[in-house]
Order: structure tokens, then sequence, then C-alpha cells
């Protein structure tokens, strides 16, 4: 599990860089799964997270600075893609609408409205790193309606098996520690 070491610090420099920019960032996919459970359950090709369309220029700033590169990849008002020692690591950008919900900032779904309260989870950890995370819920409904929103999209068995271990923790969730 070296690349989780390694994308478990990418991680913990990123909520830093964040937190020094005055940016606001939240785990999500696979590794939000993991610190909504407490340990890292499976490898992980990446790092996805959620952060705000209006923060995108400090982000970017803090993340050139200490040594990610900007990759080309989707309209960059939809999505923000960085490596660093081979660790992609994607910002997909959030804005809100007129009535103050959570919306897709750019691209060919701005302005679709993301789950409710995805940004309303406490902060998840992985051992003594604490980070963000959407919430359990919402991560389910992405993991299921992604193949609806984007026809085309297969379903893919890493998904169905996050859906399996996310219900199962919530379930669980009374006796969990956190």
């Amino acid at each position: 599990m070296e690349r989780s070491a390694l994308q478990l610090r990418l991680i913990g420099e990123t909520v830093e860089i964040a937190k020094a920019s005055g940016v606001e960032v939240w785990l999500r996919g696979g590794w939000a799964m993991d610190f909504f459970i407490g340990e890292a359950t499976r490898d992980h090709e990446d790092i996805d997270w959620f952060a705000w369309a209006d923060d995108v220029s400090a982000l970017t700033d803090g993340l050139l600075r200490s040594g990610s590169e900007l990759l080309p990849g989707p309209p960059a008002d939809q999505q923000l893609d960085f490596r660093k020692q081979d660790v992609e690591s994607s910002f997909a950008l959030l804005d809100k609408d007129r009535f103050g919900r959570v919306v897709v900032a750019g691209g060919p779904w701005a302005g679709e409205p993301w789950p409710e309260g995805m940004l309303d989870a406490p902060p998840g950890r992985v051992g003594p790193l604490r980070c963000r995370i959407i919430s359990p819920r919402a991560q389910i409904e992405i993991k299921q309606m992604m193949p609806v929103w984007v026809p085309g999209r297969p379903r893919r068995r890493k998904d169905a098996e996050d859906i399996t271990r996310l219900e199962a923790a919530l379930r669980g969730q009374g006796t969990r520690r956190t």
C-alpha cells in the first residue's frame, strides 16, 4: 500500500495548502468513503475533491507553489486536474444557484444541483489525518446516478462495492468512533 501512503500524505498537504489559502475543500470519491469509514479500504487511482469555483486562483497558486502541475482536462470552469509525484488530484468546482443550492460550476452540466446536504458531513479521518468529506449519503447517490447523469459511462464494480461499504458503515454508525 505504498501508493496509499503517498496519497494520504498528499491529502494532508492539500488540506494544509487549502487552509493556508483560505479555501474550503472536500474529499469525494473513494477517499471520501475511506475517511468516513476510518481506514483505507482499497487502492485508489487518484484523489478526488470538491472546491468552490470562486477559490480556483488561490487553490491553484498554492498547489503550483507546492510542486503540483496543472494538467489539461475538462473545461477549467468545471474541474481542475493536477499531478504531483505521479498522483493525480481532481477538483470538481462548485457554485451556488440563486436558491442557495450547491450546483456544478461550469461545463456542460453548469447549474445542475448536487445532492442536498452533500457538504454537511463532519470531517472524516484515516489515522491521525482529518479532512472534510462529502456526506456518505451524497456519495452513494453520486455513485448510483453517475451512469444516468453521464450516459455511456458504465457502472463500475468498485462503485457497487463502495456503495455496499458505505451502506454498511451507515448502518453501524452508532458504534463507529470518530
